[in-house]
């Protein structure tokens, strides 16, 4: 069996000095290949390090939402820069809209829109961002498709409900279930769950945020992946190997991720 961890972030303090074992957990649990998200450009050259460590992980570029403030005249040559100079570099973000802890409502959209205009001309996929805006994304999504055209993507840990999971799927995105699919209470996740096409799901931690039971409350990591993946096995009645290939393939086809090298499994001195 074979998993893909979506989306990572274990250049993380909570990680460093921990990064050898952390990987001898992901290889046990089989995953194979891990996309590191990216909060802001300045975090580039520190994910790149750690591409260089280690070879199943790729990488995307981009700037947050919640740091929209962050956004300068010079931001976004330096993310079509980098995401053009290095070729670990699978996906642009992440970037999107987050309405819960911020309210610089044109400000975010601002730099939703120049972010999707790089992955368009670099035709890579923008790992997207949304809390508590999945109403205003869709009408930013939809102006940017009908004004300049489409882009691919996905909705990264996902908690919208079914009539949103739609909207999103309508507009060519894969879905990406997270931790917070496995928590008791989260029904319209899971609702969600199963609604979404075999060839549009993607599994990821979120890491280290939303350990998925049995591990709530824990630091979350990359391993813990296959438990969202065994939950999404349970929920839409099929086998975890089923989800594993299914969930494996679709990043590999959104990311242009390759699978079939041979890597290297040993833990570095780190």
């Amino acid at each position: 069996m074979q998993l893909i961890d979506t989306h990572v972030h274990i250049n993380f303090d909570v990680f460093q000095g921990n990064l050898g074992s952390l990987r001898k957990r992901w290889t046990e649990a089989e995953v194979v290949r891990l996309v590191h998200s990216c909060v802001e450009p300045d975090e580039f050259w520190g994910i790149k390090s750690l591409t260089d460590k280690f070879p199943e992980l790729f990488m995307a570029v981009g700037l947050h939402p919640l740091d929209a403030d962050k956004w300068q005249e010079d931001t976004a040559a330096k993310i079509l820069s980098l995401a053009s100079s290095e070729p670990r570099v699978v996906a642009i973000g992440e970037t999107g809209l987050d309405f819960y802890k911020a309210n610089d409502y044109s400000l975010q959209e601002k730099v939703l829109r120049e972010q999707l205009k790089i992955a368009q001309k670099l035709d890579k996929p923008v790992i997207i961002h949304c809390r508590d805006a999945a109403e205003r994304l869709r009408n930013v999504l939809q102006d940017f498709w009908q004004t300049q055209g489409a882009v691919k993507g996905v909705m990264h840990c996902w908690s919208g409900n079914e009539r949103e999971t739609k909207w999103f799927l309508d507009l060519g995105f894969y879905i990406s279930f997270s931790g917070i699919v496995t928590f008791k209470n989260a029904l319209q996740v899971k609702a969600s769950a199963k609604i979404v096409p075999s060839d549009r799901l993607l599994i990821e931690t979120d890491c280290p945020f939303l350990a998925p039971v049995p591990q709530r409350g824990k630091t979350n990591e990359p391993a813990y992946v296959r438990f969202v993946a065994e939950h999404l096995a349970s929920l839409r009645d099929v086998s975890v190997e089923t989800i594993a290939k299914q969930t494996t393939a679709n990043a590999c086809r959104l990311f242009k991720i390759p699978l079939e090298q041979t890597l290297p499994i040993s833990s570095p001195q780190l």
